[in-house]
């Protein structure tokens, strides 16, 4: 890669950006500006818990979009989005004093240790009654099979998967889908890497040995870490100018950089 565009972020930007890690040992540090946060009109309600769920604009966004293209607009609803701090306390707690600290440190977690507070998750059932807040239904047969079939192509992944507990630290929760935008989510599900693993994995790839994705048999992105400055600012190395690129904080130690291109970039 030609480095031509050099671009410089806030060092404490590594917080902020649709694929922060959120879990037990990676709290929630910048909570979403209420600005970015979106009270969802176009998905009905599945839970009396969220009247009036809000997420994040593009995460809402494609969540329409992702519903329009499975038919499943009219069989799926929103249990829970974004929640706030005290939100996220009130329901630990109420589920430790209702169903024990064993079910709870699975299917609920810690304050400040949740995704939801991103506004980046949202949890999702069929539409039906007394739907279950904490451990919602979404089938795998018919619309809701088709649903879950077209999730990375949109830019959502299912965030805790069978297997993969001691990683992500909750049981399996085919219900729990967390926006990390493509071409994340593709190569994500490509590997069948948790998002984990995938921070893990981008550790290895630099500017100047980015991962490749590929898309019919065209280079469409190029994926690469680059590390936090220690200094008040960060400066990333892109490549040339008429590149698209896109960043996010990996709410650890750096930022994740995707660099988008056409085939006619990469022979010129």
């Amino acid at each position: 890669m030609t480095h031509t565009t050099i671009v410089s972020l806030d060092s404490t930007f590594i917080h902020a950006g649709p694929i922060v890690l959120v879990n037990g040992e990676h709290p929630v540090i910048a909570p979403p500006l209420a600005s970015s946060l979106i009270p969802v009109a176009s998905v009905p309600s599945a839970s009396a818990e969220e009247r009036q769920p809000l997420l994040e604009r593009t995460c809402l966004r494609q969540l329409e979009a992702w519903l329009a293209a499975s038919g499943a607009s009219g069989s799926i609803g929103i249990v829970s989005g974004y929640r706030t701090r005290e939100q996220q306390q009130q329901i630990y707690e109420r589920s430790l004093a209702e169903n024990g600290f064993a079910f709870t440190s699975s299917y609920v977690a810690l304050p400040n240790r949740s995704e939801h507070q991103t506004g980046l998750a949202v949890d999702l059932s069929e539409l039906a009654d007394n739907v279950d807040y904490i451990r919602p239904s979404l089938p795998d047969h018919g619309v809701f099979a088709a649903f879950k079939r077209m999730a990375a192509s949109f830019g959502f992944i299912q965030r805790y998967k069978e297997g993969f507990e001691s990683m992500t630290g909750i049981a399996c929760e085919p219900w729990h889908y967390r926006y990390v935008g493509a071409p994340h989510s593709l190569i994500m599900e490509r590997h069948n890497w948790c998002l984990e693993q995938y921070i893990a994995v981008m550790r290895r790839f630099t500017a100047d040995n980015p991962y490749e994705h590929w898309s019919d048999g065209t280079l469409t992105a190029e994926v690469y870490y680059a590390k936090a400055s220690e200094t008040p600012e960060t400066t990333i190395p892109i490549g040339n100018a008429i590149s698209r690129h896109e960043w996010s904080g990996n709410n650890s130690d750096g930022f994740i950089v995707t660099v988008w291109r056409g085939q006619e970039q990469m022979l010129s």
